[in-house]
């Protein structure tokens, strides 16, 4: 016949945090062993897909952890997935790759303003001496 087990704490219900093993001991009996909750895997802030290089934990075992073991070495590490780092190095570079061509457009619309203007300048001094001349 099956020996019958008990809880051997005082929770007495089948809930997520009273899961259990059957463990036979070095004495041939059959008793309960509690297993802890899994731990969850960090996940990405922007994509949720889970990160590489960092073990599930519980809060209290994450807490304890040392910084290596929280993060990978890299920019975001243990916050956001490489491709998104990757993106956001990729979009920060052509942001400022824009206000670079916007400044040059700038300055070679003004270069060109001053120009038409210098030479509205001389045509009109030219004017002035034709008129000059024929008085």
């Amino acid at each position: 016949m099956v020996q019958r087990l008990t809880y051997r704490r005082r929770h007495s219900y089948n809930t997520k945090s009273n899961r259990t093993r059957v463990v036979k001991t070095p004495g041939g009996r059959l008793v309960f062993q509690y297993r802890k909750k899994q731990g969850s895997i960090p996940k990405c802030g922007d994509c949720h897909s889970t990160l590489s290089g960092i073990r599930a934990m519980r809060p209290y075992q994450m807490s304890r952890a040392t910084k290596q073991q929280k993060t990978v070495q890299r920019a975001y590490g243990g916050s956001r997935c490489h491709q998104c780092v990757r993106n956001r190095i990729v979009r920060a570079f052509l942001i400022e790759e824009q206000k670079i061509v916007k400044q040059v457009l700038k300055s070679q619309a003004q270069s060109k303003a001053a120009k038409k203007e210098k030479k509205e300048v001389k045509k009109a001094k030219q004017q002035k001496k034709t008129t000059k001349k024929t008085k």
